[in-house]
């Protein structure tokens, strides 16, 4: 089986490599020459676990291909994936253009059946949009080759998205015609052989899926960063909290921790598209309104604790930061709830000293060297006046409390993802602020 995956981003890359793991011989595309021609050398531009060496196998075994030629990718291919970003408009809404732009190549140069499918996280609608767009292009060319649109919106975590794809919780597709759904079937067949969930459902109701599932988890977060300050006003300790609520089947315990806010590519943007489709439809998603209102504020809350500590005098004050990117396992740093912790920082006057295992230079193109970088995580402790865990990467969860006191100026940590024991750390000698903890 041949298939095309447009867009060599996040989802594109992983995407195309993992079914040419199972065997479909996948030929990825993007109107980037130079990252295609990295590609092709076997450098990835991503940070992926597990992802670099799954795409130089799949190359050397025949079965995944990169070009900047969407037209020679359709040559034999079954289904086009379309896998460009869709970044938020001014106004929160998708910015559809890079699909859209597919859209119409694929019109312009198919020529046999094929199922197009829509992995881009885009809003309620677009598959109509794409089909439309497909269409005029062959009437331009006087031509009626018939095709399909799918959606079949992806679930990857970022950090672990290999292991999501191959393994996945369950698998969306959206289709309406019989034709469509048997050719996206015999794609998945190797998951579904291995037992993992496929749901067809109507298209519509699959492009709503992916966004209410963000919308969801984002919630859970956002609902547990309120519950943390209130822990914090009444005396509580919200990861006791977190637990006896976790217990409870109906609940369960993931998405539960307290912590500096979410970020990334997904989770914000999720939420205000779908706020504005909401609003598109006539609707107030209030709920949604407050989840990214209760975010904004929880990202700029561990700035406001570090300030009030320092009694709003930062000016020549060392703050080490631990950790740059929004999530461990990937060097991502879009809406990353660092960058507004060194912003919020540098404004007081404060001297930020970073450290991150994979995304100093993702930091370093968003921001410049407005910061200072080091080596290691003991390195940024030097004559610093505090830590501020913003990631929590595995290599912090552990720290040699003795040598961090033998660094550092001032004994103080502020924990933006609770992975320490406030009573360990005060026990060592050191001032411990939590999310929500005694």
């Amino acid at each position: 089986m041949n298939i095309s995956v447009i867009g060599t981003g996040y989802v594109g890359l992983v995407t195309g490599t993992c079914f040419a793991e199972t065997g479909v011989t996948v030929t990825c595309v993007d109107i980037d020459e130079e990252k295609i021609n990295r590609l092709k050398q076997g450098i990835i531009p991503i940070y992926e676990p597990g992802l670099e060496p799954l795409v130089k196998k799949n190359m050397q075994k025949g079965t995944l291909f990169f070009t900047t030629s969407i037209a020679d990718s359709l040559k034999g291919a079954e289904v086009a994936f379309i896998a460009v970003g869709t970044p938020p408009d001014e106004d929160g809404s998708a910015d559809l253009q890079y699909v859209l732009s597919v859209a119409r190549e694929i019109g312009q140069h198919i020529d046999q059946y094929l199922v197009v499918v829509n992995k881009s996280t885009v809003p309620v609608g677009t598959a109509q949009k794409v089909k439309q767009v497909i269409l005029e292009e062959q009437q331009k060319r006087g031509v009626n080759i018939p095709f399909d649109v799918v959606s079949n919106p992806e679930f990857l975590k970022e950090g672990n998205a290999v292991e999501d794809f191959l393994r996945p919780d369950r698998i969306v597709i959206g289709v309406e015609s019989t034709e469509a759904e048997k050719v996206m079937r015999r794609l998945y067949k190797p998951f579904i052989l291995n037992n993992h969930p496929i749901v067809f459902m109507d298209i519509i109701s699959a492009e709503l899926t992916k966004y209410a599932a963000n919308a969801m988890l984002a919630t859970r977060i956002s609902f547990m960063n309120e519950i943390a300050r209130l822990c914090e006003l009444v005396g509580a300790d919200v990861n006791m909290v977190r637990k006896g609520i976790g217990s409870d089947p109906r609940i369960g315990n993931k998405f539960l921790y307290a912590g500096v806010g979410y970020g990334g590519s997904c989770f914000p943007k999720d939420v205000k598209a779908l706020i504005k489709t909401s609003l598109e439809y006539g609707y107030d998603f209030k709920i949604l309104k407050s989840v990214e209102e209760v975010n904004e504020s929880q990202k700029n809350m561990m700035a406001e604790k570090i300030i009030r500590h320092f009694n709003n005098n930062l000016k020549g004050k060392r703050i080490a930061l631990w950790g740059l990117s929004f999530k461990p396992n990937t060097d991502d740093m879009r809406e990353a709830p660092s960058l507004t912790i060194i912003q919020r920082l540098k404004e007081v006057g404060a001297e930020i000293v970073a450290y991150d295992p994979v995304a100093m230079n993702e930091c370093k193109r968003k921001i410049g060297n407005s910061i200072q970088y080091v080596s290691n995580q003991y390195e940024a402790l030097q004559n610093a006046n505090a830590l501020v865990l913003v990631t929590e990467w595995s290599e912090f969860r552990l720290p040699d409390l003795q040598k961090m006191k033998s660094l550092m100026k001032e004994y103080v940590i502020f924990d933006g993802r609770n992975i320490y024991e406030p009573e360990e750390i005060r026990e060592a000698g050191f001032v411990y602020y939590g999310i929500g903890r005694k």
